[in-house]
């Protein structure tokens, strides 16, 4: 069983690392046009009828006020209940929304069963008969998992069956995303046999948890449990290697893009960046571009300029 745990801790590095990875990539990628979409969520005051801080006279001149209560009441709805796709496309939401809420319960699990695992730690019980902090998170643990699963299960089905069978769905599908889908599905019926035959209360996956955090090597588990581990474990180091990394990059898509409305102004820092991506040689091989490799941004967008003075 030391290799299953080996696995784990593999996975858990290789989570880790994309993820950081991945942030640090997306943060480092030359600034965004200005995309002015309005409302802003954290425009205090305006957002609501999508006003913005250029409605006032000398704005640049005036100390902006920004809401974070604003961008919560828009981010909470967004992320536990896909309220975009709910507004744009309540079929898919009805498939979407069960998967994606299943794999939040799925992470709260992880927690609840580290959290039990330290409380048998210290001596703890963790049980139906255990005191009020050991009962609550007994209880706890079994509902979130079970419904975790089963709700990951159903909405992994129902978006490979509607991916398979829709034709519109069909033209923008790649393999790639069936393969996911049949992978979650594979995961789910295999942690769902295990735990209704052998662990109905998560309690060995608790112990498992317990393993882990004390670098116990002696931890044997059933062949059902065992396999639910190692594929949730390769599981977890997958999705962030995939497009399926959203689950995080979503916050650049939001605060670095689509609410980006810090003003450029003289001096500033993103007139620093955007001096620095002028600089950048110019490649493009479109006759109006006139890019030969030599010439930068700056060249290019007065080479006209120059030209007609000369003339």
């Amino acid at each position: 069983m030391s290799l299953i745990l080996l696995v784990t801790y593999v996975s858990a590095g290789v989570f880790i690392v994309a993820v950081v990875s991945r942030f640090v990539k997306y943060a480092s990628l030359p600034i965004h046009l200005r995309w002015e979409l309005y409302p802003v969520a954290h425009e205090k005051g305006r957002a609501k009828y999508g006003g913005s801080y250029l409605e006032e006279l000398d704005w640049w001149t005036k100390p902006r006020e920004s809401s974070l209560i604003g961008e919560l009441k828009v981010m909470i709805p967004e992320i536990l209940f896909l309220a975009g796709v709910r507004e744009h496309n309540k079929n898919h939401w009805l498939r979407s929304f069960p998967f994606h809420f299943g794999l939040y319960l799925l992470a709260g699990l992880i927690v609840l069963l580290i959290v039990g695992a330290v409380l048998e730690a210290v001596g703890i019980a963790v049980s139906r008969e255990a005191g009020l902090a050991g009962r609550a998170i007994h209880h706890l643990t079994y509902i979130v998992g079970w419904v975790g699963l089963v709700l990951g299960l159903l909405g992994a089905i129902a978006l490979l069956v509607r991916r398979v069978f829709n034709a519109s769905y069909r033209e923008y599908t790649k393999k790639a995303d069936y393969f996911n889908l049949a992978f979650f599905i594979v995961t789910f019926v295999v942690a769902v046999a295990a735990h209704g035959m052998a662990d109905p209360y998560f309690a060995d996956l608790r112990s498992y948890a317990g393993s882990l955090l004390m670098f116990d090597f002696d931890f044997s588990a059933r062949p059902l449990l065992a396999a639910e581990i190692v594929l949730a474990s390769i599981l977890v180091a997958y999705v962030p290697l995939t497009h399926m990394s959203h689950f995080f990059t979503k916050w650049f898509m939001y605060h670095g893009i689509r609410w980006s409305d810090e003003p450029a102004q003289r001096g500033g820092k993103i007139e620093g960046r955007v001096e620095q991506l002028l600089k950048h040689r110019v490649t493009w091989a479109a006759p109006h571009i006139r890019g030969d490799g030599k010439k930068n941004w700056v060249d290019v967008a007065t080479s006209d300029v120059v030209e007609d003075r000369q003339q």
